[in-house]
């Protein structure tokens, strides 16, 4: 992933912390829209190619704001669940690099609606499912044996969920090509709808193939790195570092001033909050 921190490096500092409370309020905001016509959001906010292309190009934007599919009972429920794996694929990747897995996963799914248009000629307008669903595979993908509570009583492990969809997306995607579907007076929109799943999910399998080598951080890591993040903001806002550095190398003392090259890390074996360039990362000594 040397580009994406080599884009953390030049743009990090233009990330929004805690982008899942505001997606959020979003869906709260859709949700409340639904209550009060279950159509609008359809027909004048989804992300309809042939509609953009007809000038109402607010839907570019407007999509986003469609919750979680759930009755009213429970979008509360949904909500929250959204906004804690949101919230805990930040702190697993940093908050430049969820923000970037979002925005990709915004601008595969305005490419899907696009190109399944240009292709079949057929307009399938798209709401944020594959949004929600790209950002729980990737929670699934990090902490697959992680537990949810199905129907608020059984036990599942979050793996088998994500083979769930994963199984659903690939029926999908077979379907299109079968006789009885693909070759149906329907096909058209089965070939579409295959070709949208698989453009619009890139984000996450772009991630999963860059990240797919990498250690997986605990609850307790991630727990750690979010006071260690704390700690950092504290440290650069009351210019700690010397010239106004925001990285220094617990071992050697190195900062970013010194070599621009250079990677910092936190230690999560480490007892505090304690940053290693990448030369001491692996080297040092833990602190306990």
């Amino acid at each position: 992933m040397k580009w994406m921190d080599k884009l953390e490096r030049k743009f990090g500092k233009y990330a929004i912390p805690n982008l899942m409370f505001y997606i959020i309020i979003l869906y709260a905001v859709g949700f409340l829209l639904s209550l009060l016509d279950a159509e609008f959001y359809y027909y004048y906010l989804s992300l309809d190619a042939h509609a953009i292309m007809q000038g109402q190009v607010w839907r570019l934007f407007t999509f986003l704001i469609q919750p979680p599919p759930s009755n009213s009972l429970f979008m509360v429920f949904a909500l929250y669940l959204y906004y804690m794996i949101g919230r805990q694929l930040e702190y697993a990747w940093g908050t430049f690099k969820f923000n970037l897995y979002f925005l990709m996963g915004v601008v595969f799914n305005i490419l899907a609606a696009f190109v399944a248009y240009m292709v079949f000629q057929v307009s399938l307008p798209l709401g944020t499912y594959y949004l929600n669903t790209a950002l729980f595979l990737s929670y699934a993908a990090l902490y697959p044996n992680q537990q949810f509570y199905l129907f608020f009583i059984l036990p599942i492990k979050v793996k088998w969920l994500a083979w769930i969809e994963v199984a659903y997306f690939g029926y999908d995607i077979i379907k299109a090509f079968l006789p009885q579907y693909g070759g149906s007076v329907f096909g058209i929109y089965y070939q579409a709808a295959a070709l949208e799943i698989v453009v619009a999910l890139l984000n996450f399998i772009i991630f999963f193939m860059a990240t797919r080598n990498k250690t997986r951080r605990s609850v307790k890591e991630m727990q750690q790195k979010k006071k260690y993040d704390k700690a950092m903001r504290e440290a650069r806002q009351s210019g700690q570092y010397e010239n106004g550095a925001k990285h220094r190398c617990h071992v050697c003392g190195r900062t970013e001033l010194d070599d621009e090259t250079l990677e910092f890390r936190y230690c999560s074996k480490c007892n505090g909050n304690y940053e290693y360039c990448q030369d001491h990362l692996f080297t040092h000594e833990h602190v306990k």
